[in-house]
């Protein structure tokens, strides 16, 4: 933003005709004559819009500054885009303007806003002296730099309703570990540890890279990674399911206009994160979740009191300007792909009761591949006051202590946040699944919902991502490997998900063709398999599987052609097992368990034919 500011001796205008066809109306503003004002030519900037509460607070603070240091009768605020080269669209800037006017008349200073989009005649008598003549800079920059300071209590509440001290809570040498840590981190603020986590060399086995040519921040899949890929979004598809209430299933656009004022004023509780583009005159923000979609779409729907609870679920991809000192590779990205739902509730009462299933649904997953999650819970003042017997239900079923945050009422949309939080191998609490409890959405996207007395209402809604996104599923499978090789066990992936569940080792160069008949009895079972027909040593071929984290092992010689029974290598356990194709295919499907089968082959089934395109 930029202020022009002249202690005027008197200062006259009138009105002359529109400028833009987004002029505002006159109303009885078209002419003013003022003695001894603060004359503010404003004009507001492209980057203003996204950090307009800070724009705004600092262009008051330094308005008023000089308003009292020259003992001004009032402030005279004028538009004048001719200071910028970079304007903002207009339906932004006069929202600005406005805002500006309300916050220095509510500090009760007399103020007189000229109208906007018309050009004006106006005579000014400058005073003359030093502080006369000012002019500012207001850089929304400077916001990415300022920590949005919000009033809160912690408490570590524990199964049995008692609340502790944080610092009390640390202190006792019984405490859960894993939950000290995150006391430690997120509520003492004490530093971790820090050091080179093994995870990124996993990464880098998988195909899992930075994209060079991208902006920082954005990451490739290449081959082996496109299918842990393609294995989450298809399993979480399928998890969405399980609530037992319908799932609409939605795609869209990833890029939304700011002059709208519901995504406007979403995207200022977001913060400073924004990806944000010009095009035609329009200031577009790249979405962060997909909330902006699907709330976009269903405030067109016509919903009636039986058609509630439903969901609408979408992956999508999105857009966060992380900073570039804080990105990891699958974990803090500025691209990711976020496998988004969102219930629309008839009243907070059936939120609290469906919240209760996607809890321990989100606790049933991640206990599947033997990790555990500690809570961090924050909630506004008045929700913890009337509805504390229902997070104390959310504690006991974890049957472990959980932080609470408690904030102030009304600074965002939920009333409760839920963050479900791993500790990594470097001990450092990462947040994983989430769910909130909105009340406000609904009424800002003018989402409604006819009761059964035939009145509309705002249904409330939970915002629930059960895997977190999918780069964070991945960071949390690669972390669970971290923590098996540095407890002396072999880091594995789970069998749903490996890239390759079978690979089968001919002995001889005449034996492919048998070996591929195997292979594609495998596929057809709905299982990833392929064949080693590479010119190598067993012992080579058997190591590059182990490498690979292939699961299954399967040499295939002259013994097992004539009695149809399989040598195959469990690769976990170092067991070899003797089966027949079928307990073969059998004990795939135990090990593939409840997921969803990825059978096409993504890779060509003759390893021989694939490039080297991952590094160990």
């Amino acid at each position: 933003m930029r202020l022009l500011l002249i202690h005027a001796e008197r200062f006259s205008f009138e009105v002359r005709k529109p400028a833009i066809r987004e002029h505002e109306p006159v109303d009885g503003r078209g002419a003013g004559e003022f003695e001894n004002p603060l004359v503010v030519f404003v004009a507001v900037e492209r980057n203003d819009i996204p950090h307009r509460n800070y724009v705004i607070a600092r262009a008051v603070h330094e308005i008023l500054d000089v308003f009292r240091r020259v003992s001004a009768s009032r402030v005279i605020l004028y538009p004048f885009v001719h200071i910028t080269d970079d304007p903002a669209p207009p339906s932004d800037a006069l929202s600005v303007f406005q805002e500006l006017e309300q916050r220095i008349r509510s500090e009760q200073v007399a103020v007189f806003r000229a109208p906007f989009g018309w050009y004006k005649r106006f005579d000014l008598l400058c005073r003359g002296h030093p502080l006369a003549e000012l002019s500012r800079t207001i850089r929304p920059e400077s916001a990415k730099q300022v920590q949005r300071q919000i009033p809160s209590r912690f408490l570590v509440i524990l199964p049995d309703g008692s609340e502790l001290d944080p610092a009390d809570f640390v202190a006792n040498p019984l405490a859960d570990r894993e939950v000290r840590i995150l006391v430690q981190r997120e509520a003492l603020r004490q530093p971790g540890p820090g050091g080179e986590p093994r995870f990124l060399r996993y990464c880098r086995k998988f195909g899992i890279e930075w994209e060079p040519a991208s902006d920082l921040g954005h990451m490739r899949y290449e081959p082996d990674a496109y299918i842990l890929f393609e294995c989450i979004t298809r399993y979480v598809d399928q998890l969405v399911e399980e609530l037992g209430i319908p799932v609409f299933r939605i795609r869209g656009t990833n890029m939304f206009d700011l002059s709208i004022p519901a995504v406007r004023k979403h995207a200022e509780l977001f913060g400073d994160r924004l990806y944000e583009l010009h095009a035609d005159a329009r200031h577009l923000v790249l979405r962060y979740a997909a909330c902006h979609q699907q709330f976009s779409a269903v405030k067109d729907w016509s919903i009636s009191y039986r058609h509630l609870p439903f969901a609408v679920f979408e992956i999508a991809d999105s857009y966060r300007f992380e900073q570039s000192g804080e990105l990891l590779l699958a974990f803090r990205v500025r691209k990711l792909h976020m496998p988004d739902l969102h219930i629309f509730c008839r009243d907070l009462e059936e939120a609290q009761r469906l919240s209760f299933s996607v809890h321990q649904l989100i606790h049933r997953e991640v206990e599947r591949v033997g990790r555990r999650y500690v809570l961090y819970y924050t909630v506004t003042e008045s929700f913890y006051a009337q509805h504390r017997n229902y997070l104390l239900q959310l504690i006991q079923r974890d049957q472990r202590p959980a932080l609470v945050r408690i904030i102030p009422d009304g600074i965002y949309y939920w009333v409760l946040n839920a963050e479900y939080h791993i500790i990594d191998e470097l001990d450092r609490p990462r947040e994983i699944a989430t769910f909130q409890i909105d009340i406000d959405n609904a009424r800002r996207f003018g989402i409604t919902y006819t009761t059964s007395e035939g009145s509309a209402a705002h249904p409330i809604i939970l915002h629930i991502a059960f895997l977190g996104s999918v780069e964070r599923w991945i960071y949390l499978l690669l972390d669970t490997a971290a923590q098996a090789e540095a407890s002396n066990r072999k880091p594995s992936l789970p069998f749903w998900i490996c890239p390759v569940q079978v690979r089968i080792l001919p002995l001889r160069s005449d034996l492919t063709n048998a070996a591929l008949e195997i292979a594609k009895q495998l596929l057809a079972a709905g299982f990833r398999a392929d064949v080693d027909d590479r010119d190598l040593e067993l012992g080579r071929k058997i190591r590059d599987a182990e490498t690979r984290w292939i699961p299954l092992i399967v040499t295939y010689g002259p013994k097992e052609v004539e009695t149809g029974v399989l040598a195959v290598r469990i690769r976990e356990s170092g067991e070899v097992r003797k089966l027949s194709l079928q307990q073969l295919i059998q004990l795939c499907n135990d090990l593939q368990g409840p997921y969803p089968k990825l059978p096409h082959p993504h890779l060509p089934i003759l390893v021989s034919q694939r490039p080297r395109y991952v590094h160990d």
